[in-house]
């Protein structure tokens, strides 16, 4: 069985700190988030090689960041693409991955901005069991949150109905970006493309799929977040700590008050400073402020601020009096 890690995105929403980082790259304790599923897949023995999907703006971190991993399975497959504005579509970048890599059995196709409860291999457990194309699902408790989603409608495991981002969810059960896709599904995606369907979000080819074919849904309960936020990057960050504060070797910290879900990476310096759910980024300096709820990149310096939600990008000077 193959897997295809899905890495292309551009991340807008966390610029500047993913300007020029992956997001799948934002640090968790000594991990990052796309570790988590590099480590489940070099652990089960059903997944032979990981392709790992990208741009080609990000291309030289993937390599380099591969190069230095202890991960054996993951190659890179570049998207020919360097702005958002050319992107093909998750459905059109996975399809040309496929004819690209010749890809040709079942496959496992994650996001790697997934932060996930589950076990990898419970879910292909389940996708083995029953031998059609299958999603991973869970229950968002918000309709609200269910519209930015695939919503989906079971019975007995099987996905009875399917609607992308719909503006009134009937329910809360949705789609996540992780489906087994048996060998003969595959073919279906150039099939989906040349029929005119939407190339974006792979819940539209959902949504299409199981009128054509069954598709079942693995459930599961507990935690799941969709990093494309920098508050979803900070809850995933507090649920994966399981509360715990992070502080890096090298970290120099004098005179500062840690609260909760507060992150200090290496060589990172704070002074008199009380920080609290936020991440300052390795060698930033960060002086006699607040920050709250906030993201400091490598590098940057604060000096007398008092930050909520702030996001600030590396190499920044922030001075205040």
């Amino acid at each position: 069985m193959k897997a295809i890690v899905l890495a292309g995105g551009y991340a807008t929403r966390l610029w500047p700190i993913t300007k020029h980082r992956p997001k799948m790259f934002l640090p968790m304790g000594d991990d990052t988030v796309i570790d988590r599923i590099f480590k489940a897949l070099e652990d089960d023995e059903r997944i032979s090689e990981v392709f790992v999907s990208t741009n080609e703006s990000f291309e030289s971190e993937f390599a380099s960041y591969l190069t230095a991993s202890e991960f054996e399975k993951p190659t890179l497959s570049i998207e020919g693409t360097t702005r958002e504005a050319e992107k093909l579509g998750v459905v059109g970048a996975l399809a040309e991955l496929v004819e690209r890599e010749n890809i040709d059995e079942d496959t496992l196709v994650i996001a790697g901005d997934n932060v996930i409860s589950f076990d990898l291999s419970d879910f292909l457990d389940f996708f083995e069991t029953k031998d059609e194309a299958t999603l991973a699902a869970y229950d968002v408790e918000s309709r609200e949150q269910a519209k930015s989603y695939g919503l989906v409608d079971l019975e007995d495991e099987q996905v009875t109905d399917f609607q992308e981002k719909p503006d009134d969810p009937t329910s809360t059960l949705v789609s996540i970006a992780c489906y087994g896709l048996p060998a003969e599904t595959l073919p279906r995606l150039d099939e989906y493309l040349d029929s005119g369907n939407n190339p974006d979000e792979p819940g539209w080819f959902i949504q299409w799929l199981h009128q054509e074919q069954p598709v079942y849904a693995y459930t599961f309960d507990e935690a799941w977040f969709d990093i494309g936020t920098p508050e979803s990057y900070l809850e995933a960050l507090e649920w994966h700590m399981d509360g715990e504060n992070y502080v890096a070797d090298g970290a120099v910290l004098e005179g500062t008050d840690l609260g909760t879900n507060a992150h200090v990476l290496a060589d990172a310096k704070l002074r008199n400073t009380t920080i609290e759910h936020s991440v300052v980024f390795d060698n930033a300096t960060v002086e006699d402020s607040q920050i709250d709820n906030s993201l400091i990149d490598r590098e940057a310096t604060v000096h007398s601020a008092q930050l909520e939600g702030a996001l600030v990008g590396e190499h920044s000077r922030l001075y205040t009096e």
